[in-house]
């Protein structure tokens, strides 16, 4: 079955692929289309058109779709057919997915977001930490089991930065995972040694301290705990 849908689409896609560049889009519905729809809590697909062609941008590739009317079109990379539409109610945008089985269907998949929107992964990559942080909370108030909040994720970037001996970006990339999962021993851990590394012997030892509350048998938690106890207890 799935076999013949791939074949149908393929086809499908070569039939109008020769015409796709025959589209023209009125700059009110170019206006009204153009911008990120939000394809899950942390990836946006990223509508806009040059020189009249519709594009899209999706995980940092451009993608170049393969145009069947002035409202669908074919995306290869996702295997999806999409249609623009409009909730009667809410007056929201958003991409739906054209079902297969039932093309006359219409859903409201993908909600088309403000001007401006960032998702929590792109401001923690221009180092709005507070922002990224904010979001993630949401993502984890909605499921906790979330992946895109995964502790071990957060972990391994954080150490990535440690190697690199960026130890203010580590900092604030485990800061950010101790507030996500603040019962584990681990990241209190992981938080101590970029601060050690960093030189901040005092939130090294606090956090040092915080992991031996949930885990006491971390030695070298202990070891500095005992080093610098009349140092920051007294």
């Amino acid at each position: 079955m799935k076999t013949k849908s791939f074949l149908f689409l393929s086809i499908l896609a070569v039939l109008f692929i020769c015409c796709s560049g025959n589209v023209e889009y009125p700059e009110t519905f170019k206006s009204e289309t153009s911008g990120g729809y939000l394809y899950n809590e942390d990836d946006l697909i990223k509508v806009y058109y040059e020189n009249d062609k519709l594009f899209l941008n999706w995980r940092g590739g451009k993608i170049e779709p393969v145009v069947l009317s002035q409202n669908e079109f074919f995306v290869a990379d996702m295997y999806k057919k999409f249609k623009f539409v409009q909730h009667p109610k809410t007056k929201a945008r958003y991409l739906s997915v054209i079902s297969e089985d039932d093309p006359a269907n219409t859903t409201y998949d993908y909600l088309k977001v403000p001007k401006g929107y960032k998702t929590p992964s792109l401001y923690l990559k221009e180092g709005n930490y507070d922002k990224a942080l904010e979001g993630y909370l949401k993502i984890k108030a909605k499921d906790s089991t979330s992946h895109f909040i995964d502790e071990w994720d957060f972990n391994s970037m954080g150490y990535g930065y440690i190697r690199k001996h960026q130890y203010p970006k580590a900092i604030e990339i485990l800061k950010i995972n101790a507030a996500l999962h603040p019962n584990s021993a681990n990241v209190y851990d992981s938080l101590g040694e970029a601060y050690m590394l960093n030189g901040n012997d005092r939130e090294a030892y606090i956090n040092f301290k915080k992991t031996l509350e949930i885990y006491p048998e971390n030695k070298k938690a202990k070891r500095f705990v005992k080093a610098n106890k009349d140092k920051f207890e007294n």
